[in-house]
């Protein structure tokens, strides 16, 4: 992984990334960690989030897994504990976690999908203020994960569109608010990326969508993983220090 070792000023921080099993949530735990921060990997997924701790501990840096669901709130206390008990600290809270719907229309979609898209990509925002930001020190950032279909809607994807919009203007308000702690929020708007959650969202689609949808990019094609956690890690420095509010994004071109 020759992109892991990434110098950035990461030393002596702490950070939760949620969704840190797999995807753009694992890429940004082994980034982080590759940086110098410690890192709390939450997971829904016991065994992904074992996986991405084990590979940065293999790397000589430090983290722990905790199962986590975001949508309630025990699962946002389990990872501040985590991070205040086992490292002694927390500044940085990712918020990667998502959940996503099947490619179809809006009228096909159950209640019960929609409700888990809310659950997941919203409501996991409520819970991590209450339980990260007693922690948060003056200089602490939050980064929410949106997508770039809050403000460039593609069809078929309707609720999820809707809850990532949630997201990026829950990412602006809370800027305001925290503003006056020295806490910085922040989130990056991600184009369909090349993820298992976005094969989960088109499982039963021919292969040959993805080369279609690639092409609705400028640069041609799915965003990666690593471009997210890159964004992610300079987000997370005192480089973007004058940074709150800002929506960033990494799409490729595509929201021109």
């Amino acid at each position: 992984m020759t992109e892991y070792k990434i110098a950035n000023g990461l030393a002596g921080k702490v950070a939760i990334v949620t969704g840190g099993g797999s995807g753009l949530g694992a890429a940004i735990a082994r980034t982080f960690a590759g940086g110098g921060a410690k890192v709390v990997v939450g997971d829904l997924n016991a065994a992904s989030g074992e996986k991405t701790a084990r590979a940065i501990m293999a790397m000589g840096d430090q983290a722990v897994a905790v199962t986590a669901d975001v949508s309630i709130s025990g699962g946002f206390a389990a990872l501040a504990k985590a991070a205040v008990d086992g490292f002694g600290r927390l500044d940085i809270v990712v918020n990667c976690a998502g959940y996503t719907q099947p490619l179809r229309p809006v009228e096909e979609i159950s209640e019960e999908i929609f409700d888990r898209l809310f659950a997941v990509n919203v409501k996991s925002l409520f819970w991590c203020v209450k339980h990260t930001v007693p922690h948060l020190k003056r200089g602490g950032v939050i980064i929410n994960i949106a997508s770039i279909g809050a403000i460039r809607p593609r069809s078929n994807l309707c609720w999820y569109n809707a809850s990532k919009g949630a997201v990026e203007t829950a990412t602006r308000a809370l800027a305001i608010e925290m503003a006056g702690r020295g806490i910085r929020v922040c989130a990056i708007n991600p184009s369909l990326a090349d993820t298992p959650m976005t094969r989960e969202m088109l499982a039963g689609k021919d292969e040959a969508i993805i080369d279609e949808l690639s092409r609705t990019i400028p640069l041609g094609r799915l965003c990666s993983p690593q471009d997210v956690a890159d964004t992610a890690l300079f987000l997370a420095s005192d480089q973007a220090c004058y940074l709150t509010g800002t929506c960033i994004d990494v799409d490729g071109g595509r929201s021109i």
